[in-house]
């Protein structure tokens, strides 16, 4: 099939003059979405990565259910095939050895002439291997030009501020040196990932980091409950188990900021593993995990970052992806805001509504757009991976409190589960939902102490300590969650 005028056009841009309709910088998640999702449109894109090799991270391993809904969207479901994905169905929350099965809610879908109750599944798979498909199915579009190429720069014009592009360095493979280039665009998307170097430029909210992962990858682990995330809650700060591959299963640690018995004197990350995480761990897995840590080495890991979300009006530029929006990634829920958000971004500035992406003005107006509409998923997302890590990662009475409410809360069943199940899942896109279950965790927390302080009515005295106890457990549910929802009303 011979090529149309345009696209051969398009071509000549980008060999001669390095210019294309749109850079997206950085081939992760977000940044292969977009550029996949906005090609398919017919736009010409720069697909810009500082090191193409198979990537080997401890994160962004397990894609909920809405974000494999989103995958399909984008038409980029085969990239779960061929990588050793396991499916997900749910989570095992253990609280202090017992344990409830937390199962993605039945939905109603049309099977054929019929509907059907199913449960949807997620998916678990190693990062790097999801990532090289995502890649392939970039390179396989031929409106993408992906260049590994380091992003050094944006450039801007010098009297109204607007982004025309980015400098680069290039490594010349002849002389094996890295040699500085330009590429432009008509609008660069910066999706950069966590650590992004052009975050402080662009947005004044700084992330706040208030633990570390750390992560083992154990080998033929036998699982409390297979196809499901094992969540660790009670004793230490939360742990996560959840398979990797047919053979692999992480295991991710969390480990706050000055935690006393890792400081140095207490025998440092290791000591902690040895005198605090394993004690905790399911019988079953702690030979894997001592197995795992008998290198002497200390684990990798990542920092846990919070990063609300934020509007840019930065002309010819927006920046998306973790490099404007993180949450703990506790609950999995990253790549599932990430490809929601694609599906988004690539509808508000399809050629149909913006025929022409150096029309900044209506870009900046889609942005905004943008910005609010996908708060029915990032905000509950964003909100309840923080609020419960909170939970989770109880360090005072009134958090181990509503703790130990919130497992209660789970093992009455029904809606108890479906509710926070689909939040997390992220097929519930109602923040009012999240409020709803939020506060009936803090109202059955409250119900529990009462119980627990007043003994029955010929504890009627203590009712004051209960009346105390209550309103504490009330206040701290309070400050949780409050000023997680009033970082998403912000622009």
């Amino acid at each position: 099939m011979s090529s149309t005028p345009r696209e051969i056009a398009n071509k000549r841009r980008k060999i001669e003059y390095h210019h294309a309709d749109v850079i997206v910088v950085g081939a992760g998640i977000f940044g292969c979405a977009a550029a996949f999702a906005l090609a398919k449109q017919g736009r010409s894109v720069f697909l810009l990565e500082r090191w193409m090799q198979e990537p080997d991270r401890i994160v962004g391993e397990l894609l909920q259910p809405g974000g494999v809904e989103a995958l399909k969207k984008l038409g980029l479901e085969k990239c779960l095939e061929g990588i050793d994905a396991i499916s997900c169905k749910g989570y095992d929350v253990i609280y202090s050895g017992s344990d409830v099965l937390i199962q993605y809610p039945e939905e109603v879908v049309r099977d054929g002439e019929k509907e059907v109750r199913r449960r949807p599944e997620g998916r678990s798979f190693h990062h790097g291997r999801f990532i090289s498909q995502l890649r392939k199915a970039c390179a396989s579009q031929p409106n993408i030009t992906i260049v590994e190429t380091e992003v050094t720069d944006t450039i801007k014009t010098q009297n109204k501020p607007q982004i025309l592009g980015v400098e680069t360095l290039t490594k010349n493979p002849l002389t094996s040196l890295k040699e500085p280039d330009c590429y432009f665009a008509k609008l660069t998307i910066i999706a950069d990932g966590y650590a992004s170097k052009f975050r402080k430029q662009y947005i004044k909210t700084k992330p706040v980091v208030k633990s570390k992962f750390y992560a083992l990858e154990l080998i033929d682990c036998p699982m409390p409950a297979p196809n499901y995330g094992i969540v660790v809650i009670g004793d230490t700060e939360p742990i996560l188990l959840y398979q990797i591959g047919t053979h692999e299963t992480r295991a991710l640690i969390d480990i706050p900021e000055n935690t006393p018995t890792a400081a140095v004197s207490a025998g440092g990350v290791r000591g902690h593993f040895a005198n605090v995480v394993i004690p905790s761990l399911p019988e079953q897995v702690q030979a894997c995990v001592r197995l795992a840590l008998s290198d002497g080495k200390i684990p990798r890991s990542m920092p846990n970052s919070f990063l609300p979300p934020s509007t840019q009006q930065t002309k010819g530029m927006v920046m998306l992806g973790d490099a404007m929006n993180m949450r703990h990634p506790l609950t999995g829920g990253g790549m599932t805001v990430a490809f929601n958000d694609v599906v988004l971004l690539s509808h508000l500035l399809s050629p149909e509504k913006i025929p022409d992406l150096e029309d900044t003005t209506a870009i900046q107006k889609a942005m905004k757009e943008f910005h609010w509409k996908r708060k029915n998923l990032s905000s509950v997302i964003n909100i309840l991976a923080m609020a419960l890590y909170s939970l989770f990662a109880a360090n005072d009475r009134q958090l181990h409190a509503l703790q130990k409410g919130c497992f209660a809360y789970f093992r009455r069943g029904g809606n108890c589960i479906d509710g926070p199940s689909g939040l997390l899942a992220g097929i519930i896109k109602r923040p009012i939902v999240l409020f709803y279950h939020f506060f009936a965790v803090a109202l059955l927390s409250i119900w529990i102490v009462f119980q627990e302080t007043m003994g029955g009515l010929l504890g009627i005295w203590k009712l004051p300590l209960a009346m105390e106890k209550s309103v504490g457990i009330f206040w701290k549910a309070c400050v949780v969650i409050f000023p997680y929802i009033a970082s998403e009303l912000k622009t």
